[in-house]
């Protein structure tokens, strides 16, 4: 059986370039991720993926919809006075950790999904003013439509501006101001509680001219208020040329530095157990160079549930076996598939003939086109959309400063040197995803100059199983927060990469003053915010295999899956680190 869904599935991924051209329009689209038993109210929400890192749900007690900053200063005042707990939803919700969250089931959601418009673009000043609801993508194609870029983003164009702000979300460069789009907000407008004497709402307009509060306001985890209104500054549009060049990883530590410092848009794909690393060799050109290349991700486009369901079935069945060598076969086959179609690049926006590929930015910049499409009873889908058997993942993405990368790469590299197999797990999820990002003058940004690791692995439906090789994964995640320093992304991981993480923050200080200024009831904080920003406890969940999703460090067995012969024990090359380690029956 094994062996026919690993057939089935070389079929489906060797014919993937022809299955995704046919159905990437007609694809169903995310279903709204807030449900209501009535109209607006008794209300649900979770995540794009279906599940929070505690695999909780979350209530509320009504939903609103403003279409208008007015609207929204009205809602605001009237949750204020009440003194009810709110958190702001946007539109795709694709933070994994508890962001959307109101405490207990009388809270508020204030949805951003009408507050969509783009309010004005200037093209002599190159700045553009949009609401808080405006997707990633909208804000592309608006700019390019006035001969405008912005010059930097993350590659999936699902985000809502204020959901990414949040969040501090970016793309790759070392170059200019840096990766993050928060470094290039010159002002924007946010709503916060206020007292009788403004109407129990707070309209607050910050620029460059009050930098304190912006500073706090651009990556805020949203617990200052719900954003209304941005304005960014642009650049004028260019062209880009696009490269990948695959190389052994055995220099990589020696290359990482350099390689972002030479290419603007450079990032590294790594899989470490194939010994590889694709290096994307990226930068702006004249705009008279001929090419109209388009990036259309291929894992970002609509596929079919079947495959889909395939696909998870046979990693399900290689799990429960304990087969690394299915998995990694299975791994070489999707990495080279990728490789081979230019990981979804075309020189003109139907086929990839050869690098390099030239084209306007905005053309290439981003993707995620199984997110417009019209209903198609499920046959296609986004991969992860939890209404299918597709895929269930965890994703754990940390910055490691420059300064130290190297020495992080190499002890990686050590960990999976005895065991070659031991990620190939990560490669059937495209391995390593490698960004570089600069140091923000935000005050919950990125401290220096690093290199930000994206991981995304297998999650099993039941939070009692142990994964293959989960004392590695473990460990890799323990050496880059405990060792090395690492920073989260606040949009993404497990619960323990949060970790003491405000005291990496030299700012934190500054940004909990702002905080107790414009929420001193907390009523934009729940009780993960209060947890990661070092206010209420802390982030760990203390019980049996809670190590196994990562919600805390075993200091017991009991907190691995001893049934399953995994015991907590100390890293192999990281000393300090207490993992879930598969022991055998005579080293027990």
């Amino acid at each position: 059986m094994l062996k026919k869904m690993e057939i089935f599935q070389q079929i489906l991924l060797s014919t993937s370039g022809l299955l995704l051209a046919v159905f990437m329009v007609a694809c169903s689209p995310p279903e709204n991720h807030i449900k209501c038993s009535s109209t607006n109210t008794n209300c649900t929400i979770t995540n794009s993926y279906g599940t929070f890192p505690d695999r909780s749900l979350c209530q509320a007690a009504n939903v609103a919809y403003p279409t208008t900053e007015e609207e929204l200063i009205s809602i605001v005042a009237g949750a204020t006075e009440a003194e009810r707990k709110v958190k702001v939803a946007t539109r795709y919700s694709h933070s994994i950790p508890k962001l959307v969250c109101p405490d207990g089931q009388n809270g508020l959601l204030i949805s951003t999904n009408y507050l969509n418009r783009t309010l004005e673009i200037d093209v002599q000043s190159m700045k553009m003013s949009v609401e808080s609801g405006v997707t990633l993508r909208q804000l592309i194609n608006e700019a390019a439509k006035a001969g405008l870029a912005l010059p930097y983003s993350p590659y999936w164009w699902g985000l809502t501006i204020g959901g990414l702000l949040s969040t501090g979300a970016h793309g790759s460069t070392l170059w200019g101001k840096g990766s993050a789009i928060h470094d290039y907000v010159v002002a924007l407008t946010i709503i916060s509680p206020g007292g009788p004497e403004d109407g129990y709402a707070k309209v607050r307009s910050l620029d460059e001219s009050n930098s304190t509060e912006l500073n706090a306001a651009k990556v805020s985890l949203g617990v200052l208020g719900v954003i209304s209104k941005v304005t960014l500054q642009l650049q004028p549009l260019f062209k880009r040329s696009i490269s990948y060049v695959v190389k052994k990883d055995a220099d990589l530590g020696d290359e990482v530095a350099s390689f972002g410092r030479q290419h603007e848009f450079a990032d590294i794909t790594w899989y470490p157990s194939q010994g590889k690393a694709v290096y994307r060799i990226d930068d702006r050109i004249s705009s008279n160079t001929s090419g109209n290349g388009l990036y259309d991700y291929i894992a970002f486009r609509s596929t079919l549930s079947l495959g889909l369901a395939a696909i998870r079935a046979t990693e399900d069945t290689q799990e429960s076996l304990k087969d690394p060598d299915g998995k990694c076969a299975s791994a070489k086959l999707i990495t080279s598939t990728l490789v081979n179609l230019a990981y979804g690049l075309t020189n003109n926006g139907i086929v990839f003939t050869g690098y390099p590929i030239i084209g306007y930015h905005n053309r290439l910049q981003s993707s995620g086109t199984c997110l417009d499409s019209p209903e198609d009873a499920l046959i296609t889908a986004c991969p992860w959309d939890s209404r299918i058997m597709g895929e269930y993942f965890f994703q754990v993405t940390f910055s490691i400063s420059l300064s130290v990368v190297k020495s992080f790469i190499q002890d990686v590299q050590n960990l999976v040197k005895p065991e070659p197999r031991a990620l190939c797990g990560l490669e059937l999820y495209n391995g390593i995803l490698m960004r570089y990002v600069k140091a923000s003058s935000a005050y919950l940004g990125k401290e220096d100059d690093a290199l930000d690791f994206d991981m995304t692995f297998y999650r099993n439906k039941d939070p009692t199983k142990p994964r293959l090789y989960e004392d590695i994964y473990e460990e890799i995640e323990q050496l880059a927060v405990f060792k090395y320093g690492g920073l989260p992304h606040w949009g993404k991981n497990r619960n323990l990469v949060f970790n003491g993480a405000l005291k990496k923050y030299k700012n934190a200080g500054a940004f909990l003053r702002v905080k107790e200024m414009y929420d001193p009831l907390g009523l934009f904080s729940n009780e993960w915010t209060d947890q990661v920003l070092g206010l209420k406890g802390d982030v760990n969940i203390i019980k049996e295999g809670c190590a196994l999703e990562g919600l805390c460090i075993c200091s017991q067995d009991i907190h691995c899956a001893p049934r399953d012969g995994y015991l907590c024990r100390a890293g192999k090359i990281y000393q300090d680190a207490r993992v879930c380690a598969l022991v055998s029956t005579s080293e027990q």
